[in-house]
């Protein structure tokens, strides 16, 4: 079966879900959305405790692994990605973070685009932000309430609000960091990130705001709008057209249990995210010629920075034992507390089963000598041995903190030419001294917030790493056992300039040498932005939505 549209959008995640709100408002053109997972229809996608159960679910997570890392020390990690409406921000912590302007200015320098500037982006954060403080604010002389409207928006898609509890061990871990010289926050994105507060979450009274709910659902009965779930984009397909310019002409599909072609009037837009797009783009013989013919896949195009410049943020989970009061450990030991939990969602939609997996953050520097925060800390009132086991039966907090700008690199790289086989994913942790020397100090840094007097009542233990590692040489050790993924994959489709050899896309995210197909994600990001990278990407959709309507 053939059948046109104009865009086929491919992936229905953070970038696809907003593309296809934008290109859609166009009611000339006729859009089709494609989705490999099933719709979002799943209650523990909504409920915000839910991410126990959507991670590490065939339902709604993809289940890759990384390949062994030896900066782990051999190790190999989960690594969850969203397989559902709505992609990863059906499965993420909710963290709404922008990063620091640093980030886009580098991004304008490195692609040569002033779009990309801090100041440019922040127009299209604000585009579809719905911020909480500035509800009921309409035409407001407050001063404070002009400063916000000036870095926030009001009335967008993408819901913005106040964590809806507070932990009294984590307001004393907040009052021990300012007490180390860090400054508290109220608003960790307004360019500079620095500070101690709590996190703003996608969330709407109580309930996880995913880009499905926030994009799509408004906009599912637009005649010119088709949305499929269950089908797997297997191939690109591609044709030289008379200048001998290629271009991405149509896709293959597999939607339940059938193959279809897919014919693309004006653009194929990949959204499929760092692990999917690179591997879409390699099976249809775009990438480095050498690994394609190595796992026997004919190269249709060459371009070698196809799922290089993977970078993630490492977070080292510290854990300290504390006395004397509240974590979740306890309450959730017992089949009573479970049902208080339970009961104070469905009667207020607030209570544990309302948070985030983290609730309090941190941003600081791991050298003073630093001109900006280089660590995120995850700050939460619970403590486990591992993603996915039992709470440990102790009252304990965990402080996971991670290097924002990490120097290494990894890959993405198809093992075959069968687009059901996942890709083998490389991250490449702590490869460089420069990683391995802020793992080392961040620990550091967390063992000098752990002896505040704001949290010696509470006498803390370090349980994880454990006193007994000191030497940069130990730390970077046991940070290698410790230490696993925060889901932040992003750059193996960098943008850049044409004589950037790594670039896959330009500045519009057109991908080099290929008419009418771009990468709309976080793969296009060319350096990892200073915090969580769900919101960043719908930035970055924002500017492509606009872009693509221009160019068409």
């Amino acid at each position: 079966m053939n059948q046109e549209f104009d865009y086929i959008i491919v992936g229905a995640g953070t970038a696809g879900a907003l593309l296809a709100n934008r290109l859609s408002a166009d009611s000339s053109k006729r859009v089709l959305l494609l989705e490999a997972g099933g719709k979002d229809n799943y209650h523990w996608i909504h409920i915000p405790v839910g991410y126990l159960y959507c991670i590490g679910n065939p339902r709604t997570d993809w289940l890759f692994k990384t390949e062994p890392e030896s900066g782990l020390n051999g190790r190999s990690l989960l690594y969850p990605r969203g397989k559902t409406l709505g992609g990863c921000s059906s499965i993420n912590g909710m963290i709404y973070m922008r990063g620091q302007a640093r980030d886009y200015d580098q991004w304008a320098e490195l692609t040569g685009d002033s779009e990309w500037s801090w100041a440019a982006s922040l127009e299209d954060f604000k585009a579809h932000e719905d911020h909480y403080s500035l509800d009921d604010s309409a035409n407001s002389l407050d001063p404070k309430i002009q400063e916000r409207a000036r870095l926030h928006g009001s009335g967008g898609e993408w819901r913005v609000e106040k964590q809806r509890l507070r932990w009294e061990i984590l307001e004393a871990y907040a009052k021990a960091a300012i007490q180390t010289g860090i400054p508290a926050t109220e608003d960790f994105n307004g360019g500079d990130n620095s500070g101690a507060g709590y996190f703003d979450v996608n969330q709407r009274s109580g309930w996880r705001w995913n880009t499905s709910k926030a994009f799509l659902r408004p906009i599912k009965k637009r005649p010119n709008l088709e949305i499929w779930t269950h089908a797997q984009v297997t191939k690109l397909n591609l044709i030289t057209e008379a200048d001998e310019q290629k271009k991405c002409i149509s896709v293959d599909v597999r939607s339940n249990g059938k193959d279809y072609t897919l014919d693309a009037s004006l653009e194929v837009l990949l959204s499929a995210g760092a692990i999917g797009s690179p591997q879409i783009l390699q099976l249809s013989g775009i990438g480095c010629p050498a690994h394609l013919a190595s796992v026997g896949v004919e190269v249709k195009h060459a371009l070698k920075g196809v799922g290089q410049n993977l970078q993630d943020h490492l977070q080292i989970r510290t854990v300290y034992g504390v006395e004397g009061v509240k974590t979740l450990n306890k309450m959730a030991s017992t089949l009573s507390g479970k049902a208080a939990f339970a009961i104070e969602y469905a009667l207020k939609r607030t209570g544990p089963m309302s948070m985030a997996p983290s609730q309090l953050g941190i941003f600081t520097k791991s050298d003073p000598a630093l001109k900006h925060a280089n660590l995120e800390f995850h700050v939460q009132p619970l403590s486990l041995e591992a993603f996915g086991q039992p709470l440990h039966d102790f009252p304990a907090i965990t402080a996971s903190v991670c290097n924002l700008n990490p120097t290494s690199r990894g890959t993405v790289l198809i093992k075959s030419a069968d687009p059901f086989q996942a890709p083998a994913i490389a991250p490449n942790y702590l490869a460089t001294e420069e990683d391995l020397k802020v793992a080392a100090d961040s620990m550091r840094v967390v063992r000098g917030i752990a002896q505040q007097q704001a949290l010696a009542q509470y006498n803390p233990k370090e349980i994880k790493p454990g006193v007994q590692f000191q030497t940069d040489k130990e730390l970077a050790q046991v940070a290698g056992d410790i230490a696993s993924t925060i889901f932040h994959p992003v750059g193996t489709t960098k943008m850049g300039q044409k004589n950037d050899p790594e670039a896959v896309v330009d500045s519009h995210l057109r991908v080099y040498g290929i008419r009418g197909l771009r990468v709309v994600d976080a793969g296009v990001m060319p350096t990892i932005t200073s915090g969580n990278t769900n919101s960043p990407t719908l930035m970055i959709a924002e500017k492509a939505a606009r872009w693509i309507l221009q160019d068409n």
